[in-house]
């Protein structure tokens, strides 16, 4: 792989973290266990949270967006 075409990984790489930190600051970390379909099991002092849907719809996003970078550089 040619250096400028790591360049272009790398920038688009650290795009991507920096929208998702622009992300976790607007909405405060609150997103894991919000979504209808998460699980949440609340009992005494032990909490489990199933974020089922927020991995559903991560795994979807970061699908879309990989499969975009991947065709931006192999043009």
């Amino acid at each position: 792989m040619p250096y400028d075409q790591i360049g272009k990984l790398l920038v688009v790489f650290g795009a991507v973290i920096v929208v998702v930190g622009i992300v976790f600051l607007i909405f405060g970390g609150n997103i894991v266990g919000r979504l209808p379909g998460d699980i949440t099991l609340a009992r005494g002092n032990f909490t489990c949270i199933a974020p089922l849907a927020t991995m559903l719809i991560l795994s979807i996003l970061l699908t879309i967006i990989v499969n975009v970078v991947l065709r931006l550089l192999n043009r």
